[in-house]
Parts: structure tokens; C-alpha cells; sequence
């Protein structure tokens, strides 16, 4: 795995803790729709060049 993937797994790591209690949902869900949702979002940046990166996010249903 890469840092830049560490990276993002981190900071969806957090945001799941901080989240889940006062959510009432379960952490692994929340650590996998935020994982996914940042993955998503540094791949629209990344095509941002070539692609309407609006596209993307709305493909994967990924809010701006």
C-alpha cells in the first residue's frame, strides 16, 4: 500500500471514530463510505485535467 493510501485510511480512521457515537452508526460502516469517498474525490483531482471530475463524483455519488 502506498503513504498516499496510509494517508487516506488515517484521516477516514479519525473521521469513523469521532463519528460513530454520536451518529449511533457502526464505525466499520463509517470507515468504509469515508475510505471510499476519499479515494473517489483524490482520483477526480487527479483527472481533473482530462475529465469533468463532476462526472466522477456523481458517478460514485460523492458530494463536492
Amino acid at each position: 500500500m502506498n503513504e498516499r493510501i496510509r494517508q487516506l485510511a488515517d484521516e477516514a480512521a479519525k473521521y469513523s471514530a469521532i463519528m460513530a457515537l454520536p451518529t449511533g452508526e457502526s464505525g466499520d460502516k463509517l470507515f468504509v463510505e469515508k475510505f471510499a469517498e476519499l479515494i473517489v474525490k483524490e482520483c477526480a483531482v487527479l483527472c481533473r485535467w482530462e475529465h469533468d471530475e463532476r462526472v466522477m463524483l456523481e458517478h460514485f455519488g460523492v458530494e463536492e
